[in-house]
């Protein structure tokens, strides 16, 4: 609204010029979806505590503290993030670009699957939602849709190439196995957020540095000048999804501030599918899918470790870890929930420097 406002009474007042800055609107779209989180918080977390009497429904098999604490607190907290982007989105994008609402599709999307997991998981009182097999066929239909889109949209000569990070020259073309690969990047992005959703603000932090590295990578892959000093993909357009990302950072930061142990409310499937599905739809849109591998690493590493349980189980009858995902395991050691989740944000951080340092060390 603000770009529409911006070129068409700029020549009368100057300083809606403003409005045309990309950086200025990803800081206006901070602090739109901030305060309106802030703001409206309490009475969405109000409204989802009573149609949710006894809360989002806790594992059986989890471990005993998560019973005794976690029980009551209200699921479908995505809402709340969903609608502080929505909010933002459409007062700070620039609505004419393609890229904005593919990623917005996506985000939609995924928060729709989730929604009715969640929903099927209060409905029936149980930890179980959507079969996984519904959940997936899902997923990948919509990542198709997804990727077929942004296929339309960029260069031949990018359509299927993946760039390998800290090499100039080193892209593979995949030809028509990327639609493959992009399937995979986005509904493992979408599930690897989800399952690193277990502990009060485990998830929402590393999500916000992911956003925010991306930001970055937007920025300079739809700057023609930065990108062709960095010596990355120029997007033509890309530049936008910095905004996006600003929705997704401002509605992250209003989000933790109900999520802070002790949660008030935790995001629910219906958040941390979206989140996860917009990521790894950045990834795609900006050439940098590995990028988001490294940076978003610690969500690899909770997806990896159920993996290596489930394979090891079926192999062996033996679990390597004493409970999967892994901060689960750290907290069946005896780790305090406060000292996993700082310490995996920690972890999130350095991958973020280490996947921002592929920009340049080429």
């Amino acid at each position: 609204m603000f770009v529409y406002i911006a070129e068409t009474y700029t020549n009368y007042f100057t300083f809606l010029n403003l409005f045309n800055y990309i950086t200025f609107r990803t800081g206006g779209a901070i602090l739109t979806s901030l305060f309106f989180s802030l703001i409206f918080g309490e009475i969405i977390i109000k409204y989802l505590s009573s149609l949710q009497p006894i809360g989002q429904p806790i594992r059986d098999d989890g471990p005993v503290n998560h019973i005794l604490q976690k029980s009551g607190t209200p699921t479908m907290g995505g809402i709340l993030i969903l609608t502080s982007i929505l909010i933002s989105f459409f007062l700070w994008s620039r609505l004419t670009n393609v890229y904005v609402w593919i990623s917005l599709l996506a985000c939609l999307s995924f928060g729709l699957i989730g929604f009715l997991d969640d929903y099927k998981k209060i409905y029936s009182k149980s930890s179980k939602g959507l079969k996984a097999s519904t959940r997936i066929i899902l997923q990948i239909l919509i990542s198709l849709i997804i990727i077929l889109l942004i296929h339309s949209q960029l260069p031949n000569e990018l359509k299927s190439s993946v760039n390998i990070p800290f090499f100039k020259n080193l892209i593979f073309d995949f030809g028509i196995f990327f639609f493959i690969f992009a399937i995979l990047i986005i509904v493992g992005s979408a599930n690897a957020v989800n399952l690193t959703d277990g502990l009060d603000g485990l998830a929402i932090v590393p999500v916000m540095i992911v956003a925010m590295s991306f930001a970055f990578i937007a920025y300079i892959s739809g700057n023609i000048n930065f990108s062709e000093y960095l010596q990355i993909t120029y997007i033509q357009g890309s530049g936008e999804l910095t905004v996006f990302c600003g929705t997704i950072i401002g509605s992250a930061l209003g989000f933790l501030w109900f999520n802070a142990p002790p949660a008030k409310v935790f995001m629910g499937d219906t958040g941390s599918l979206s989140l996860g599905g917009a990521l790894g739809t950045f990834s795609i849109i900006t050439k940098h899918e590995i990028v988001l591998a490294i940076i978003g690493g610690l969500f690899v590493l909770e997806t990896v470790s159920v993996v290596i349980q489930v394979v090891s189980y079926k192999l062996t009858g033996k679990r390597i870890f004493q409970m999967a995902p892994l901060h689960h395991h750290f907290e069946k050691k005896g780790w305090a929930e406060s000292t996993i989740v700082i310490r995996f944000w920690i972890i999130t951080i350095v991958l973020a420097l280490i996947g921002l340092s592929t920009l340049k060390i080429r």
